[in-house]
């Protein structure tokens, strides 16, 4: 009744970061979408400018305007949906351990080659009281 309860984790680190990967992948998602909804809403505001307030009438420029949003839109489709999983948490994770057992082994042969060039000199045992 007044003890307190020590407060537990509801997660688990493991489970905490699959949510947090998770929640991620929810915000790359959503910005997508979001670059998509600016886009068509830009394109047709360029549209408007260009063919009825005829503002630059004598060239059809918001064409190439749209052509180039449209491009970074699918490289940023790309990224999300394509490279990121490819590209994402397991693949940093093997490079990472990869790297770290190359400088562990390159260690060892450093070690190795400083045993055999400069050997330590052997201690006399110590003496008992």
């Amino acid at each position: 009744m007044f003890f307190k309860q020590k407060k537990t984790p509801a997660l688990d680190p493991e489970q905490h970061e699959l949510l947090e990967h998770a929640q991620k992948r929810i915000r790359q998602k959503k910005a997508v979408f979001q670059h998509l909804i600016i886009l068509v809403i830009g394109s047709l505001f360029f549209v408007v400018i260009n063919k009825i307030l005829k503002i630059g009438d004598t060239h059809d420029w918001y064409i190439w305007i749209v052509m180039g949003w449209s491009f970074i839109w699918f490289i940023h489709l790309a990224q999300v949906f394509i490279t990121d999983p490819f590209l994402g948490k397991d693949w940093e994770r093997a490079q990472r351990e990869r790297l770290l057992e190359k400088q562990k082994k390159r260690i060892r042969q450093i070690e190795s080659e400083i045993a055999k060039t400069h050997p330590l000199p052997e201690l006399p045992p110590k003496e008992e009281l």
